[in-house]
């Protein structure tokens, strides 16, 4: 059974530092892609960042370039993202999802986590 469970959400001033991690199990981890995404309350889900199973090629949003790293350990089969400078507008639900492909459309991604919610005060 395919699972992505992601972790390390919550609260957090503007300006502060967030870590979210993702572990997954139940297929290969190590020959997919994995990416970010995020969504805010009435809004489209988002990209933010995506890496190939070598960690070779990373990608990242405009709004997050700078500010934002992913990371993967394949020998844990978890996926990393590492927020800093955070900024009201980064408030969203976290998902992490897991494709065949180092995309930004959500659509070509195979496997999804069931989101763990950022929130950053001003």
């Amino acid at each position: 059974q395919v699972q992505l469970v992601e972790s390390g959400g919550g609260l957090v001033q503007a300006g502060g530092s967030l870590r979210v991690s993702c572990a997954a199990s139940g297929f290969a981890f190590s020959s997919y892609a994995m990416a970010w995404f995020r969504q805010a309350p009435g809004k489209e889900r988002d990209f933010v960042a995506a890496i190939s199973w070598t960690s070779r090629s990373k990608y990242y949003a405009d709004s997050v370039k700078g500010r934002f790293t992913i990371s993967r350990d394949n020998a844990k089969n978890t996926v990393y993202l590492q927020m800093d400078s955070l900024k009201p507008e980064d408030t969203a639900v976290y998902y992490c999802a897991a494709g065949s492909a180092v995309l930004t459309q959500s659509k070509m991604y195979d496997y999804w986590g069931q989101g763990t919610q950022v929130t950053v005060s001003s």
